[in-house]
C-alpha cells in the first residue's frame, strides 16, 4: 500500500495501480464526492492509468449520476464492486447501466485486485 487516506464518508487505500474504497455506512454517494477522487487521481496517478475498486462491505446508497461525472476521468481503466452481498451486486448490476467504462463484479477482495493489477498491465 502507497497510502491510506480517511475522509468524512469514506477510506481510500492507494496501490500501485489501483485504488480500494470503502464507503462508510449510511452515506449517499453524490456527485460532489468525485472531487475527493479527482484530488488523489491527480496527485497518485497523474498520467497513469488506474483501476477504482469499491469494498461493499458497509450498506450505502449511490446516486446513479456520480458515474457519469466518474466515466469522465480519462485515466480510470476500470470500475470494480466487491461484495458477497446479493443486494449489493444486483445494484452494481444496475449501476453498471450507467458506467461507460469497463465494470466488473466480485465477491472476492484478492480476486479483485489481482484482476485490476492484471488490466493495468494488459
Amino acid at each position: 500500500m502507497i497510502d491510506h487516506l480517511k475522509f468524512d464518508f469514506c477510506d481510500i487505500e492507494i496501490y500501485v495501480g489501483y485504488v480500494i474504497v470503502t464507503i462508510n455506512e449510511g452515506v449517499t454517494v453524490l456527485p460532489k464526492h468525485n472531487i475527493v477522487l479527482i484530488n488523489v487521481v491527480d496527485t497518485y496517478f497523474r498520467n497513469k492509468e488506474f483501476v477504482y475498486i469499491t469494498h461493499r462491505v458497509n450498506s450505502y446508497a449511490v446516486d446513479p449520476s456520480t458515474y457519469f461525472k466518474t466515466s469522465k476521468i480519462k485515466n480510470l481503466r476500470a470500475f470494480v464492486v466487491v461484495s458477497k452481498d446479493f443486494k449489493a451486486k444486483a445494484n452494481a448490476e444496475v449501476e453498471m447501466l450507467f458506467f461507460s467504462k469497463p465494470f466488473k463484479i466480485f465477491d472476492d477482495l484478492e480476486e479483485a485486485t489481482q484482476w485490476a493489477e492484471a488490466t493495468i498491465h494488459a
